[in-house]
């Protein structure tokens, strides 16, 4: 079996205080961060072993939170890009930390969604960590939450970046008609998709790969169909892949959020993304 699995832990804390989240400047205990740690050293043995079951995995760490400034999570990305049944494996993160670590990643196997927060760090810094990742060769894509006062700072982004890096932009949907259509204007000629982010997809009882071949695990090994709907389907360590799989329509109104959207097969963004869609990579 072919499938994606999204992981996200007990982690909880950010080095970064943005308005827009909940988790800013939170942080966790030394009794959750443990937790963590060993939710995670226990979903990678669970990997390791999927390959002798004829299994071939992506995986997506998206924590609350930044992962890469913790050792545990950095250290399952190099193990993790080694094993054979792998096909990749990705992590969002807002590049913060040291990329040295990076020199024990497969090649090929590894890629970054990396976000960009103005008001959290320099522009400098971020574009200097990108050109890290450019420079050795790993596969990465850059964006930012569309907020108005953030637009100038996207713009300077893109014209930092080079030409073949691509940068995205999140819808900002807080605030109902929140974007002019001059916004709007301004920001597709920045990211040419960002058309697709800025939609909300009619989905209750639509076809989607969640629950089938895509999954949403929790640390103590939860799984969900997605990350919106609460629904748990299973367990990861009791039922295995075989026992989670299930053709299952969606249950939400709307899908709204990029890693929701790209596993609905009507929209054929595999045609647009190819094999980078799960790290978000556009060329």
């Amino acid at each position: 079996m072919r499938a994606v699995l999204y992981y996200r832990g007990s982690l909880s804390s950010c080095n970064y205080d943005c308005p827009y989240c909940p988790f800013s400047k939170n942080m966790d205990s030394s009794e959750t961060l443990a937790k963590d740690r060993s939710q995670l050293a226990a979903f990678v043995d669970w990997v390791r072993g999927q390959g002798e079951l004829g299994h071939t995995l992506s995986i997506f760490f998206n924590p609350y939170g930044e992962g890469l400034t913790h050792r545990w999570y950095r250290d399952a990305m190099k193990e993790l890009s080694h094993m054979e049944h792998i096909e990749k494996v990705a992590i969002q993160t807002n590049l913060s930390s040291k990329l040295d670590w990076t020199d024990g990643l497969r090649p090929g196997k590894a890629a970054f969604w990396a976000t960009y927060h103005p008001g959290q760090t320099e522009e400098g810094r971020f574009v200097a960590q990108c050109g890290e990742l450019y420079r050795r060769g790993i596969p990465f894509s850059v964006g930012s939450v569309g907020v108005k006062s953030a637009f100038q700072a996207i713009a300077m982004l893109r014209r930092a970046l080079p030409d073949d890096v691509y940068l995205w932009v999140n819808a900002f949907k807080d605030k109902p008609d929140y974007y002019s259509a001059a916004d709007v204007g301004y920001l597709r000629a920045i990211d040419p998709l960002f058309d697709h982010n800025l939609s909300d997809y009619n989905s209750m009882g639509r076809d989607c790969r969640t629950g089938h071949d895509v999954f949403y695990v929790q640390g103590p090994g939860i799984v969900k169909r997605c990350y919106k709907d609460r629904q748990v389907i299973g367990h990861l360590y009791r039922d295995g892949l075989e026992g989670l799989a299930k053709r299952r329509p969606c249950r939400m109104e709307c899908c709204d959020c990029y890693i929701g959207y790209i596993h609905m097969p009507e929209l054929e963004l595999h045609r647009v993304y190819g094999d980078q869609l799960l790290e978000r990579i556009y060329s």
